[in-house]
């Protein structure tokens, strides 16, 4: 789905620095940055509001109307975000200001979906691209990803990017024919020839180690006896 719009009103920041940061966020606001077509405004945002919005923007994808302290709307998409690597919590956000007549350059991921009979005959499903290049209006980024149907995909076959449905609107900038998102291949069935193989070398190099072990302990009886 496309074309959803998420309110966020945020604060303007007007002291800056890690103490500024570190007191916005005992208070439950993230320092964050909006980059438009001017001047980057640094903002704060409730935490819980964030979260909120963030959630309905589907992944991140979706238009998200920011209101700079009760001001006009400025149409915008998420650019980036950090998290604290031990809670997992929001720390830092970035939003890009967007023209919705303009189109942008962005990433959204593939989803498998299907039941390969491929897997049933003892296969065995591989994801080769998580992710593809497109170039859309901002509304009509794909939210959520696209998906790529996998159920007809016997043994050896693999699906390419040139075979998977693209919403209207939305341009593929990778090529298509050359893009593999994912394929079937059966187990490896000479990995048990292998196993033996390797049992069968280890025992050979076992029975020649022994033997020149035994060549040895001769050779070492007769080194004793000389002089």
């Amino acid at each position: 789905m496309a074309g959803e719009r998420v309110k966020l009103v945020v604060a303007q920041r007007t002291k800056l620095g890690s103490a500024e940061t570190r007191r916005l966020r005992k208070q439950g606001l993230i320092p964050g940055v909006l980059y438009g077509r001017s001047e980057p405004v640094a903002i704060a945002v409730g935490e819980r509001d964030l979260r909120t919005a963030l959630t309905g923007a589907s992944g991140g994808h979706a238009v998200v109307d920011v209101t700079v302290d009760g001001g006009s709307s400025h149409s915008a998409i998420l650019k980036d975000y950090q998290r604290d690597k031990v809670r997992g919590t929001i720390t830092h956000v970035d939003f890009l200001e967007v023209r919705l007549d303009q189109t942008i350059q962005t990433t959204v991921e593939i989803h498998l979906v299907g039941d390969p009979p491929g897997v049933r005959q003892g296969g065995v499903l591989n994801q080769v691209t998580n992710e593809i290049n497109i170039e859309a209006l901002p509304l009509e980024v794909p939210q959520g990803g696209l998906e790529a149907d996998v159920s007809e995909l016997g043994v050896g076959d693999s699906l390419r990017l040139s075979q998977v449905a693209i919403p209207e609107g939305v341009t593929l900038l990778d090529d298509p024919e050359e893009i593999v998102i994912a394929s079937v291949q059966m187990a490896r069935e000479e990995t048990a020839e292998e196993l033996d193989l390797d049992a069968e070398e280890a025992a050979e190099s076992a029975g020649t180690e022994a033997a020149q072990t035994e060549t040895v302990a001769d050779g070492g009886g007769d080194d004793s006896t000389e002089g």
